[in-house]
């Protein structure tokens, strides 16, 4: 597959995420730090969001659309500098378009479904989306180890990312995704992109973290590959060789 195909499909995919995620939570004024009904909603609308386009452009590039998920396969050496940083322009760029369309809909001062710092505790709140991240980051890497599991892997990723916001809406309106919190971040303004950084540098790090972890608890284990189809050969007949005909002579 072409990298510039590949590219294009995570611009829609991360499009789509912020679009239709970001999207509910504004639209049902999901607060943050405050505990909300519509929690549950919006975790469903992220998780929901993963399962269809793990589906529709999984098989394509992968469906990272996701720079924490992507720094992890390039640390697993599952993808090139060139491709990590194909991918990452294009995540970005699809957050932005999303962040965009948002705007059209609703007035910047919803928030967008940006994110917050929780409680102005910066540390805190970069621990807290650390470890969502990684929890995240680690299913991919564990569901997506074996072939046998890409029936259900959609399935996994986008449970384990509703997981992940159900538990972190509460605090920080859950990232654990840089383009994710970028793309609404640079047209709400304000606060919330002065703090952007927060939730570009910790889900890096949880991604990072993930895979180192991963890749320790997994070494030696052989990945399974698709097994190859018999190579099918003509049937050999019986008989004497020419050489053999000529003996007989």
């Amino acid at each position: 597959m072409q990298l510039w195909k590949k590219c294009v499909a995570e611009c829609i995919g991360t499009f789509v995420l912020v679009f239709f995620g970001c999207g509910t939570a504004t639209a049902l004024k999901c607060a943050k730090n405050v505990f909300d009904p519509a929690y549950f909603m919006t975790a469903v609308a992220f998780g929901l969001v993963i399962v269809a386009m793990a589906y529709s452009i999984g098989n394509i590039s992968g469906c990272h659309i996701n720079p924490a998920v992507s720094i992890a396969m390039l640390v697993s050496k599952k993808m090139t500098g060139k491709e990590f940083g194909a991918y990452i322009a294009s995540q970005f760029i699809g957050a932005i378009i999303g962040g965009a369309f948002l705007c059209i809909f609703f007035s910047t001062d919803t928030g967008l479904g940006t994110n917050s710092v929780y409680s102005g505790n910066v540390w805190a709140t970069l621990l807290i989306e650390i470890i969502l991240t990684f929890v995240f980051v680690i299913a991919i890497l564990g569901v997506t180890s074996k072939v046998s599991n890409g029936a259900v892997a959609g399935l996994v990723i986008g449970l384990t990312l509703t997981l992940v916001h159900i538990f972190g809406i509460f605090f920080t309106g859950t990232s654990v995704n840089p383009a994710r919190s970028f793309g609404p971040a640079i047209f709400a303004g304000g606060e919330a992109f002065a703090n952007v950084w927060i939730f570009i540098v910790a889900p890096l790090v949880g991604g990072v973290l993930a895979a180192l972890v991963y890749n320790y608890l997994s070494d030696g284990q052989k990945e399974e590959v698709p097994e190859e189809a018999p190579v099918k050969t003509a049937p050999v007949k019986s008989g004497p060789t020419r050489s053999n005909k000529k003996k007989k002579r």
